[in-house]
């Protein structure tokens, strides 16, 4: 697919339905993990992004083989919206089941799927929040 090299308007249009869509997402996700209800206004902004693009998947040849590829009816990057917001959809619809947390790091507020065995995932990253608890806990013991 080829894009367009530069259209300054169509990146502002994007980047302004993106950070929407943003925001709408991290209120229905606090809602789920709060277990409260959605607002009426988040699943409106995502169905708005749900809407841009529609499509279908084709099969396509790989060499030797085959693989299922997604083909969007139009191009331009509104269909890479359209994808996280399906994936949220799928996750709101899950509501209190969803396995739904947010980063246990109080500076970081990220959301993420804990598909860990236990059920008791806290950080989004341990390469990040978790290995900075790690490190602050331990210069906390080892400096008292």
């Amino acid at each position: 697919m080829e894009l367009p090299r530069s259209d300054p308007e169509a990146a502002q249009n994007l980047l302004f339905r993106a950070l929407r869509l943003r925001d709408s997402l991290r209120k229905a996700f606090a809602a789920i993990v709060r277990k409260d209800v959605i607002m009426r206004e988040s699943a409106d902004a995502i169905n708005e992004i749900l809407r841009i693009t529609e499509g279908h998947d084709e099969l396509v040849s790989d060499v030797n083989s085959w693989k299922l590829e997604f083909v969007a009816r139009e191009g331009g990057l509104d269909w890479l919206l359209a994808a996280i917001a399906r994936s949220a959809a799928e996750i709101i619809v899950e509501g209190a089941h969803a396995r739904l947390r947010v980063c246990a790091n109080a500076r970081c507020g990220l959301f993420f799927s804990d598909d860990s065995r236990t059920h008791r995932r806290r950080w989004c990253s341990m390469a990040v929040c978790g290995n900075r608890h790690k490190v602050a806990s331990f210069t906390r013991r080892h400096t008292a």
